[in-house]
């Protein structure tokens, strides 16, 4: 799910787009699944992921972009300045209540 890169880190996702919410889901398989609303045409749906990705982690928009992916549900997203293990603690905070 997460893989070192050498701006940041990468981080796996699954994404289920025109959907009534957005929000973070939790893991399927290796695969952090989330839901925005944004229908995926011309970008917005990964327009939409990397806004709500980057706002979990509390992280400007700026620093998550779609690396792989970018027509697929699966996508593989770079979290630039944050290191692999930072990440995972960050999403674990997260994920688990």
């Amino acid at each position: 799910m997460i893989a070192p890169h050498p701006d940041g880190a990468l981080l796996q996702v699954k994404v289920s787009a025109g959907a009534s919410r957005e929000r973070l889901i939790g893991l399927h398989g290796d695969l952090l699944k989330l839901s925005v609303r944004a229908a995926p045409t011309k970008g917005k749906a990964n327009d939409a992921v990397c806004r709500l990705v980057a706002a979990a982690l509390d992280l400007p928009a700026s620093a998550v972009t779609v690396l792989r992916g970018a027509t697929a549900r699966d996508k593989t997203l770079l979290v630039a300045g944050v290191q692999p293990t930072a990440l995972a603690q960050r999403l674990n905070r997260i994920l688990v209540p």
